[in-house]
């Protein structure tokens, strides 16, 4: 029962992603200049999402004397943050639409800390292997 409510609402939440129109159906529309703003922040994370997968890129050719299991382990982490982030982005740019649109609170969410503390883990991993000499 739960996880048929959860599978519905992703189903319904994913069906808002490829059909934005349909957002428009709610509420009234919102000053202009703030969806705007939520397009920039979508597009800011999209650039995040980019960035994340291009380390992950790099990480894998630029890095063939680490350890394989590590530059894997590393090059899996940032493109796995990578699509998340990407994902991520369209999913809270349609919940800050539709939230201005009904006149709600924007919606809160976890993934930024998240994001920076899985970024902030990789880079001290990153910073020790290369003070031991690990990456040469």
């Amino acid at each position: 029962m739960i996880l048929t409510d959860a599978l519905r609402s992703a189903g319904a939440a994913v069906r808002l992603w490829c059909s934005p129109a349909r957002v428009r159906e709610e509420g009234t529309t919102p000053d202009y200049r703030f969806s705007l703003a939520n397009e920039r922040t979508f597009l800011a994370w999209l650039r995040t999402g980019l960035a994340l997968i291009g380390g992950g890129f790099a990480v894998d050719q630029f890095l063939p004397r680490l350890h394989q299991g590590l530059r894997v382990t590393f090059t899996v982490v940032l493109l796995v943050g990578g699509a998340l982030c990407a994902l991520r982005a369209v999913n809270h740019w349609v919940r800050c639409e539709r939230a201005m649109r009904r006149g709600e609170d924007l919606p809160v969410t976890r993934f930024p800390t998240a994001l920076a503390l899985g970024v902030g883990v990789l880079a001290v991993a990153m910073v020790v292997l290369v003070l031991l000499g690990r990456t040469t």
